[in-house]
This record gives C-alpha cells, structure tokens and sequence, in this order.
C-alpha cells in the first residue's frame, strides 16, 4: 500500500483540535492527558485536565498528592484505578529517575498503570521517539484501510495492526502521525459503522471503502453479558450535626479505597432489613425515620449495580472504624463520591 503519511500529516494539520496537552506536549502532560482519556470523551477532560494540571503542575507534585485529595481531583472521570496507578507511577518516577519520565519505551511500559499504548503515546509525543501508539481508533482505521476482518481483540492480529502502523510511521515525525491517527478515528473514521469517508484524507487508499465492508468493520466478538448485582444503599444521617455516615470501601476490588454512603452489595433489603444490616456495622438508627430513596443503576465494565436506598436518622454515637461523620461542606471539598451515587449526591449535599 502507498504510504498514508504525507496525506494524512497534511489532514492533520489542517484539521487538528487545539488541546491544551498538544500545545504544551511535555511528557508529564501527555500522560496525564491519556490516562484521563482512556475511559473519558476529550470534551468532558478538559475541564479536568486543566484542574489537575494547575494543582499538581509536575510529577513530584503528584507523588505527594494526600490519596483523598487526589480522589476529589479525580472525582466525576470514574475509574479512579487510573489514578491510584498514576500515582504509584510517579512515586516510581521519582525515586528512580528523578522526578522526570524516563525517554525511554520499555522503562515507561515498566511503570504501573502504563501500557503498550501510553507508553507510545508518551514515548512519541513527549520524546519525538519512532514507537507506535496503537489505541482503539488506529485498530479501526487499519481495519478498514486494509479491509481485514480479523478480531482486533486477538493479541496476534493487535501485533499485526501494529506492524502496518509502523510500516507507515515517518522517523521524523513519529508523534504527529500517531496523533494524526488518533485524530482521525475520533473525527472521521467514527466507530459504530459510521465512517465519514468523503471527509477522509484516505478515501483513495482505502481497501474497505473500496471493497465496500468499510461500515462493518472492524470485527470484534460479541461482549459477555454484564453481571447483574443488587446494592442497597443507606443514608445516615445524624441528628444532632446533621453529618452523613461515609464508609471507606476495601483497599482492592470495584472502587477500591473511595468514599460512599453505606451499601450493601448483593441484597435488596427493606428498611428493617437496611437498619439490621447498619446495626451489624455497629450504627445505630431511628427504626421509625426510614424513607425510601429512589431507585438508580450504575453500569461498570462488567457489572451493572441496581440500586435501592433507604434515608435513615441516627442518633449521637461514634463512627464505626472505617467510617466517618461528614457535612456537605466536607463532602464538597475533601470527600470524592463514586459516580455510581450520583442519583444520592443531592440528598446528601441538601
């Protein structure tokens, strides 16, 4: 095939968003800027990446960041693993390289939370290093340029998209192009069978537009059926301050390490229920106060939460160990709640 270089390199400049990460490309920022974007839309990170880059302006910064304050920068992305891994990176950074990423590809894929595709990203882009940066945009864009039906879930055919993309790379200029690729899955080759060829800078080379398969691809198997949990969720509020019960939730697993309201994974209970369950946890409630809360769900990778609630009032006591007494000033500024209780953050911040 003609190399896509030139053509696409000459799209790209012409057409390319203006982002905050790509006008000031530092590898710290371009990390940052792909971790974010990993499970996020460019439009809802923005706002986010800017806040997290004005408050930890450099890795060290991050390294030291207290975990709670770095979850309440974080709140509203989700998957706050991507953080917490983030961080660890940077205290790796820091005590092994200075507090500086290291040009190098294969030491960056060594740090935690770094894959193949980051590394590259930040390799190319941060360092003008020849490595590939293959996301899932590239794999739709040479699924169709090469009218190749293969699973691009297969980890062999991924090494085969990945041997194409290089063929293509120009040694001079390996961070534009990778970006030129991401750019265009994102704004013409669009996902869901809806490629905007007559916008493409490579109609002309295109086997898929060609052959005419180009709406059908890229091939990836069908996805397993999400796990279905039941979660009640209880609202504690106290009488006397009118704090709510926060609980830490365990250091591994689904949200690990967050802050929520009280929740009880795998049951739906009804209020008696709800006041055994807290009781048993060591708080004690107003078996008379019990409202209902308004049913809500929360999808996950793999799971789907559908949740129930109860509002219940407590009097005076200590928070069990684990838990703590907050007010909505305290929930607003230092306490970050998973997205998963949005449909609740009105009830506690009211």
């Amino acid at each position: 095939m003609e190399h896509i270089a030139p053509a696409l390199l000459q799209w790209f400049g012409q057409n390319r968003r203006t982002l905050p990460f790509r006008e000031d490309p530092t590898p710290y920022h371009v990390w940052v800027s792909e971790i974010m974007l990993q499970q996020t839309r460019v439009a809802a990170a923005l706002p986010y990446y800017e806040r997290f880059i004005r408050e930890l302006p450099d890795i060290p910064a991050l390294a030291a960041c207290p975990p709670d304050r770095l979850d309440k920068l974080w709140e509203g992305l989700g998957y706050y693993r991507r953080v917490h891994s983030m961080q660890q990176a940077a205290q790796v950074v820091c005590r092994e390289y200075g507090g500086q990423l290291p040009a190098d590809y294969d030491k960056l894929l060594a740090l935690p939370g770094v894959g193949p595709y980051t590394a590259g990203a930040i390799a190319s882009i941060g360092f003008g290093l020849a490595v590939p940066a293959v996301d899932g945009n590239v794999l739709r864009v040479f699924a169709r340029l090469y009218n190749d039906p293969s699973p691009i879930t297969d980890p062999a055919v991924k090494k085969t998209f990945t041997r194409r993309v290089m063929d293509h790379q120009p040694p001079d200029a390996p961070g534009d192009y990778n970006q030129a690729l991401m750019e265009l899955g994102a704004l013409v080759c669009l996902p869901g069978g809806a490629p905007l060829c007559g916008s493409c800078p490579l109609a002309g080379l295109c086997q898929g537009r060609r052959a005419g398969t180009a709406r059908s691809l890229p091939c990836k198997p069908q996805p397993k059926p999400r796990r279905v949990v039941p979660v009640t969720v209880a609202l504690v509020r106290r009488q006397d301050t009118g704090e709510w019960l926060l609980q830490k939730r365990p250091a591994g697993g689904l949200l690990a390490g967050l802050w929520q309201p009280p929740a009880f994974e795998g049951e739906r209970l009804d209020a008696p229920g709800a006041a055994a369950a807290l009781a048993a946890m060591g708080v004690q409630t107003d078996p008379d106060s019990a409202q209902p809360l308004p049913a809500s769900r929360h999808i996950f990778s793999h799971v789907e939460w559908q949740m129930t609630g109860w509002q219940l009032s407590a009097p005076p006591q200590q928070p069990p160990e684990g838990c703590v007494w907050a007010g909505p000033e305290q929930l607003q500024t230092g306490y970050a709640l998973p997205g998963a209780f949005k449909a609740y953050r009105k009830f506690l911040l009211g």
